[in-house]
């Protein structure tokens, strides 16, 4: 299968525009959801996880410490095929309570010389309700689903728990854990609700509501807090702070970053938005450590991941549980089974 990505479809994928080769990947993963029968090809095909690399955290079993990132299914769309190939778990999102068509295109840039992609998405939703849809008709996975909370571009901060409080309404029979996001550079203003007081009192907010919107039969899917990178020190320990404050029970670490270290002239280095990739893996674990000597709670370690050496040291900092997205996008989906191998000869 990574032969056949490297030789084949991924040199196809890079001659389209990166956006319309997302949107074609991601239709082909819903059509597979779709059929019983190329799901249990997608199955057969994946590297099933060793039982060595389960991981117990959040009250949930993960079969892989190696999950994907939110951004690749923003809908959940795509869900049973996602699962079926051989991650330990599966972020879908960001997800607003109302549909919105996010930032005008082009908002999607490739940086291939540093493995790196800029991204000015800004929240494109279906909106939580169809997510709730689309999560229902998949039914329950074998692997853990998180779903990634985003508030609309309309919304203003000092009503975003309001919007984070609405998707966790309509969506908290279908979610094993929620990820409240206020790390995205590319919603106007949202970064700043990682400021202590704000940030602690929508914390506070969304895992009471998760708590109210439980089904009796299952406990409360855990609420986790995603940061930025670019958070200066004092920053880091007011949202540390808040994030204790609240009750949460962990960190994603971290988003994309403003910066362009590294990726000086390259062509789109300098398009506004997030930057992710490979260029983002130093910064990114060095977060990951900065959150680690400051809580005593697990950390879910992404960004720049797309090799052992850059896996083990995210866990090295700190991570208890690893995503990919942008590494994924670049060296296939045989980059899973080379981390698996990967950790296990640890």
């Amino acid at each position: 299968m990574s032969v056949l990505y490297r030789a084949l479809l991924k040199p196809f994928l890079f001659r389209m525009d990166p956006e319309d080769a997302h949107h074609l990947v991601l239709g082909m993963l819903a059509r597979v959801s779709r059929s019983p029968v190329l799901l249990a090809l997608a199955r057969a095909l994946a590297p099933r996880p060793d039982p060595r690399l389960a991981v117990d955290l959040f009250g949930l079993r993960f079969p892989s410490p190696i999950g994907l990132a939110a951004g690749l299914d923003k809908d959940g769309a795509a869900v049973p095929a996602l699962s079926a190939l051989g991650f330990g778990f599966v972020e879908i999102g960001s997800v607003t309570a109302e549909p919105q068509p996010g930032n005008p295109r082009p908002r999607l840039f490739r940086l291939p010389a540093h493995a790196a992609l800029v991204n000015r998405m800004g929240f494109n939703s279906a909106g939580a309700v169809a997510v709730a849809g689309h999560l229902a008709s998949a039914g329950r996975q074998r692997v853990p689903i998180g779903v990634n909370l985003g508030r609309n571009k309309s919304t203003p901060n000092e009503r975003a728990a309001e919007d984070y409080c609405l998707s966790v309404d309509r969506l908290a029979t279908h979610a094993d854990y929620f990820v409240v996001n206020v790390s995205s550079p590319n919603t106007p203003g949202l970064r700043d609700l990682q400021r202590r007081d704000p940030l602690a009192a929508l914390l506070r907010s969304v895992s009471t509501r998760v708590a109210e919107r439980a089904p009796p039969t299952r406990r409360a899917p855990p609420v986790l807090v995603k940061l930025a990178p670019d958070l200066a020190p004092d920053e880091l320990d007011d949202a540390v702070a808040a994030a204790h404050d609240s009750g949460v029970a962990g960190f994603v670490v971290s988003n994309t970053t403003l910066s362009r270290e590294g990726v000086e002239g390259e062509e789109h280095a300098q398009e506004a938005g997030g930057l992710s990739g490979r260029p983002l893996a130093a910064r990114s674990t060095a977060m990951v450590a900065a959150v680690h000597a400051r809580s005593p709670l697990p950390i879910i370690g992404v960004g720049g991941i797309d090799s052992p050496d850059s896996a083990i040291a995210k866990l090295r900092a700190g991570a208890s549980l690893l995503q990919v997205y942008t590494g994924l996008i670049y060296r296939g989906p045989g980059l899973l089974r080379e981390l698996h191998r990967a950790l296990l000869s640890r």
